[in-house]
This record gives structure tokens, sequence and C-alpha cells, in this order.
């Protein structure tokens, strides 16, 4: 238990100094971090000057949306891109056959691929996400009890989960693919997630509920911070993600057989 926490420690460590030693790296991070909470919180604002309330979702219903939204997407810009992104495009670890000194380490290579690499800089994003979250729940007027915030923390680890698992099996078909940078087909599909899916068309809903689950990421979430989730959601999200995270990692294994080393 020990030593992976040691090793993240060391990434974290090694991280900071790359990502410290060019000052115009802070700048440009902090202006995409603004752009992308500036935009999100503009197409709710303006959506909701128009109107009171879409899809039985309030402004302040929706507001916590975004803010999970924000929250999860600083969780993988931490961590999660950074680490996997490494693996795949014409630049990726795959390609070139740099991957060759991961497989090498005495460590399990799922968990070193995930963690190796961070973002400090995406902590900000972070406490962006969680002010939205502190305004959605102002807005919204309701107490804030127990059971809501435990089923709140354990849906929104789920759609971390979620999220994890999508991107490790796009990391996956790389071995398949070493050129192809999987995680782009989506990126446009995740910015979805910035409304609740009841905003959508039913087919689109559907879809974008239990196929490509950007529902389980952000909007069960934010049904549990404001009590409307009903307990077979909240079961049916939490089997629906450890069986992804399952999936994704067989695939990803599956992928590992399949790696040619750059010295074979």
């Amino acid at each position: 238990m020990l030593q992976p926490l040691r090793l993240i420690r060391i990434f974290i460590e090694t991280s900071v100094r790359n990502e410290t030693a060019y000052n115009a790296n802070f700048w440009v991070g902090l202006l995409n971090s603004l752009l992308n909470f500036g935009t999100g919180l503009l197409g709710v604002i303006v959506l909701f000057g128009q109107i009171d309330a879409v899809g039985g979702w309030s402004f302040g219903s929706t507001l916590a949306v975004l803010g999970v939204y924000l929250t999860v997407g600083a969780v993988r810009d931490l961590f999660i891109s950074p680490s996997l992104d490494s693996l795949t495009g014409m630049d990726g670890e795959v390609w070139v056959g740099t991957f060759d000194f991961t497989l090498l380490r005495p460590v399990d290579t799922q968990f070193l691929a995930s963690v190796r690499r961070w973002r400090l800089f995406a902590l900000f994003d972070l406490l962006l996400g969680l002010d939205v979250l502190a305004a959605a729940v102002t807005r919204l007027g309701t107490t804030l009890t127990a059971i809501h915030l435990i089923t709140f923390l354990v849906t929104l680890a789920a759609g971390t989960l979620t999220l994890y698992a999508i991107l490790l099996a796009f990391s996956g078909l790389v071995f398949w693919s070493p050129g192809f940078l999987f995680s782009w087909v989506f990126d446009g599909i995740f910015q979805m997630a910035r409304y609740p899916v009841r905003l959508y068309p039913g087919a689109l809903r559907l879809l974008l509920t239990w196929i490509i689950p950007v529902g389980v990421i952000t909007t069960i979430p934010a049904q549990a911070l404001t009590g409307e989730l009903s307990p077979v959601v909240l079961i049916g999200s939490l089997g629906f993600s450890i069986a992804l995270l399952v999936g994704a990692s067989l695939l990803f294994r599956g992928g590992l057989r399949r790696y040619a080393s750059a010295s074979s």
C-alpha cells in the first residue's frame, strides 16, 4: 500500500518541477481554466435568462450539473489525461516505442500508466468547480443533509470512475492503432455533460446516459446533491461504473499483450 503512495508522491514532485520550469505554462493554464469556466457558466445564465426551468431542471440544479462537470473535469486534467494521453498519438510512447521502459518497471502497468504525470494547475479548475457547487447549493435553498452529502460523494466518485474507465478504454485501443488519439472522439461528446441529460431529446438522452455515459458522470451526482436521485438509479449507476471499469481494464490489458516492443 505504501509503495503506490510513495510513487505517486515522486510523480507529483517530478511533475511540479516540469510544470514550473516555464512561467508561460501557468498563464496558459489559467487562461484555459477561465475560458472553460466562463463558457459553461455563460451558457447556463443565457439559458435561464429566458426561462425559469427546462425539463424539470431549475437554474440551481443545472448549476449543480455544471459544478460536477468542472470538478470531474479538473480531476481528469489533474492526472488521468496527462498520464494516459502520453501513450497516444504520433509522438506517444506506444508509437515511438518508449513504452518499453514503462513495461520494464516492477509496478502494475495500468497503475503506472494512469498516475505518472500530473498537471497541478488543474487544482485551480477544481477550486472553480467546488465554488460552483457551493453556489448551486445556496441557489437551491435546500438543507444539505448527511444522506444527501454521502450519496453525492459516492455518485461523484462513481462518475469519476466512469470517466477514467472511458479514457482507459480509449487508451487501450491505441495498441491497435498507435498513431490515433482516440480520446479526441470523446472530448467533443464530453462537452455535452455540462447540462442535464433531460435537456436532450429522447434517443440522445438514452445515448448520453448509458451508451456514452456522460449522464452518469455529471447528471446523476447533481441529482444526488438535490435529493432527487432514486435508489434504483443510484445502485444502477454504481454497478454500471464498476462493470465499465472492469471492461476497460480487460481491454487495456489485452492491448498490452498485443504491444510489440521497440526492441523486438
